[in-house]
């Protein structure tokens, strides 16, 4: 089939365009930099630059937060119902009933620490007395910043809209 001749060529070519491969391959890295802007090469600049100008902004006014207490007064306990629904995997609103969290029944106004056979993180006694409304807002939206150590793993409600509407949920079930 083939003579010692014929193979020793064939071999002798493929080990040909494999070393011309793997120096071409290297000869092209240091010829053609392929690491680009950005890789922490600080020996290269970019082949060429093109400017961009700068959009110009102009400086819109932030809106000012509105005040806890008029969201408050002008919140909905309707629509806290629905913000509650996030809540219930631990709390439940009729009196007496723990769930993994004390229950709601009666919170705003009550002492922090109050709920009879519920065992408090001492992180929330600390932190005030009573649960008022601007105590339960400021829980609410970080409960681990305004309690550092509470047990509770919620991650606290962004929009003042919905504190105040679950506050006034919650104010309005003790009625």
């Amino acid at each position: 089939m083939f003579d010692t001749m014929t193979l020793t060529k064939i071999v002798g070519a493929f080990c040909g365009a494999f070393l011309i491969f793997l120096l071409g391959k290297s000869l092209a890295e240091d010829t053609y930099h392929v690491g680009g802007h950005g890789h922490g090469d600080k020996d290269h600049a970019p082949g060429y630059l093109i400017e961009v100008a700068e959009a110009e902004t102009e400086d819109e006014p932030e809106e000012e937060a509105v005040p806890f207490a008029e969201l408050l007064a002008a919140a909905d306990p309707g629509k806290g119902e629905g913000v509650f629904r996030a809540c219930r995997a631990c709390h439940k609103v009729e009196d007496g009933a723990n769930g993994t969290g004390p229950h709601l029944y009666g919170v705003v106004g009550r002492d922090i620490g109050a709920v009879d056979g519920f065992g408090y993180s001492g992180a929330l006694t600390e932190a005030a007395e009573v649960w008022t409304a601007e105590n339960l807002n400021a829980f609410l939206e970080a409960p681990r910043a305004w309690a550092p150590g509470t047990s509770m793993s919620y991650a606290g409600l962004r929009k003042p809209e919905d504190r105040a509407n679950l506050i006034a949920y919650l104010d309005s079930v003790d009625d």
